[in-house]
């Protein structure tokens, strides 16, 4: 099996004592971030089809929530959320704005590929957690995709607080799980930027058409067992910081010819094809949702490695993990949404303002920190991580010590939930949450349980209480709450020369 370096590595000897561990006072943070995933897509949240058992169990010996959004409907903005505690309407990063079109060709074997590759950066002038955690005496570490500025720019991983980077800085090319190269920053080994760590065995074989499945170097996997060599070298002296942010299951839909792939092979042995779309590196795929399912499932064993790799050393109980999605589920590279019935009873998904675009899974497990087994429907949104680790590590005050002067206004838009993590009183609630995307042209506004949606301007408005599938617009019925909302948009809204959104009317 394909996966069985990972758990080779999990057999490994326990280093240290949970004594040592113990010496430590900050607590650990591990935050897992998978990719396309949505909000039905769990067993614990109903996936009657897919087996997540490790990720149940989590949810089983944690704290579940049904009310958590992802920053965003898309990723780059969507992490830039969490990584900012910015809503999409004041954060630099608001759309998946691209660097590579224009950049010379270089070539990995007979097999072409871009000199340049990533997103629009991050503000250079704003904090991001992982600055954050280092300023706090935290070893921070970033295994999956980054997303956050384009290779050079002013915002990659040697720049932003983490000290050991592997994987993608460019979620394009994530779109190939075979790929020609993968990005590496190790403070440890000497790197002074990013670099390239090309897939020798990869680029023997061309990266599109029907022998790209010869390639051997599955980024998932090597991503992965990155994350826990990382996790491994923790000794507990020093708090840890761990970004997890794996790719799957977003689109290609292929991985390794392994048990976890036959097994679902054998459940859907009817299953159908997909041609491929070359111009989004998407490769025809066999046994689609055989595929998507292996996906999480795949992801699923990861999870449970790095909580038993967690006991194995004695840390379990001082280190919070947290388990999320970037944005709801895809339809990318052959993926079938309606099978799987992946929102749930949510409408809508990727790239959508809807429930079902931004609504997501969010886990929270800390052994005898957090009470085991709870269903909680605080509304959160991913810009509360920020002041939520902020208060968990003990900055106060976080908005005035981060806030950067050299700009006119700066923005942190989050609210901890500790309160809610840890069962106490005096949680805050938000008085709304906020989402823009320019490239659907849509946002989106909740309000306690009213939700409003503006697609290219014109408002909708939704009762989640008895609505929760936004089948009902009664905008007509309720101006005054129209209204309402409108003034939130026009006062959290600010411009941005990429990425702009059509505003409502303002109703008086």
């Amino acid at each position: 099996m394909y996966l069985s370096k990972p758990l080779l590595l999990l057999g490994s000897s326990l280093t240290f004592s949970a004594m040592t561990a113990a010496q430590q006072t900050k607590p650990n943070i591990i935050y897992i971030m998978c990719d396309d995933m949505g909000y039905g897509d769990l067993g614990c949240y109903g996936q009657p089809f897919i087996h997540t058992p490790n990720i149940d169990r989590m949810a089983a010996e944690g704290m579940r929530f049904i009310q958590a959004y992802a920053g965003s409907p898309v990723s780059a903005p969507s992490r830039a959320s969490l990584m900012t505690g910015q809503h999409s309407g004041h954060c630099e990063v608001r759309g998946n704005k691209e660097y590579w079109g224009n950049s010379p060709i270089v070539m990995y074997g007979d097999n072409k590929d871009f000199s340049r590759v990533g997103q629009h950066p991050y503000d250079p002038n704003h904090i991001i957690i992982p600055e954050i955690m280092k300023d706090n005496g935290y070893t921070t570490g970033m295994f999956g995709k980054w997303a956050g500025g384009y290779e050079g720019s002013v915002s990659s991983p040697d720049k932003r607080g983490i000290d050991e980077f592997f994987g993608y800085i460019c979620q394009f090319q994530a779109h190939l799980y075979y790929p020609n190269f993968l990005n590496r920053y190790s403070k440890a080994l000497g790197d002074t930027g990013v670099v390239r760590v090309v897939m020798d065995e990869n680029i023997k074989h061309p990266m599109y058409g029907k022998d790209y499945a010869k390639r051997p170097q599955y980024s998932a996997d090597l991503i992965h067992q990155k994350a826990m060599e990382w996790l491994d070298q923790q000794d507990g002296k020093q708090p840890f910081f761990g970004i997890f942010t794996y790719t799957l299951p977003h689109a290609e839909l292929i991985q390794p010819e392994d048990s976890i792939l036959i097994g679902y092979k054998k459940e859907f042995f009817w299953d159908r094809t997909w041609g491929g779309q070359e111009a989004s590196r998407y490769n025809p795929s066999d046994h689609v949702h055989a595929q998507f399912a292996g996906m999480i499932s795949r992801l699923d064993a990861y999870v449970g490695q790095v909580i038993n790799k967690l006991k194995e050393k004695g840390l379990d109980e001082n280190t919070l993990v947290i388990f999320t999605s970037d944005n709801g589920p895809h339809e990318e590279g052959g993926a079938d949404p309606t099978f799987f019935g992946r929102d749930g009873k949510l409408k809508g998904l990727k790239r959508q303002c809807y429930e079902g675009g931004i609504r997501i899974p969010f886990i929270a497990r800390w052994p005898k920190t957090i009470q085991a087994g709870v269903t909680n429907n605080h509304q959160l949104a991913f810009y509360d991580l920020m002041p939520t680790f902020c208060e968990l590590i003990g900055v106060k005050n976080y908005q005035k010590k981060y806030r950067n002067k050299k700009v006119k206004v700066d923005f942190f838009d989050g609210i901890s939930f500790l309160p809610t993590l840890l069962g106490k009183d005096g949680q805050v609630e938000h008085d709304f949450l906020y989402w823009e995307f320019h490239e659907t042209d849509q946002i989106g506004v909740r309000m306690s349980d009213w939700k409003l949606v503006v697609k290219k301007g014109i408002p909708e408005l939704y009762n989640l209480a008895v609505d929760i599938h936004e089948d009902k617009n009664i905008a007509f019925s309720h101006p005054d709450i129209v209204s309402k909302m409108i003034e939130i948009i026009y006062t959290e809204h600010t411009v941005s020369p990429f990425f702009s959104v059509t505003l409502p009317k303002r109703r008086n």
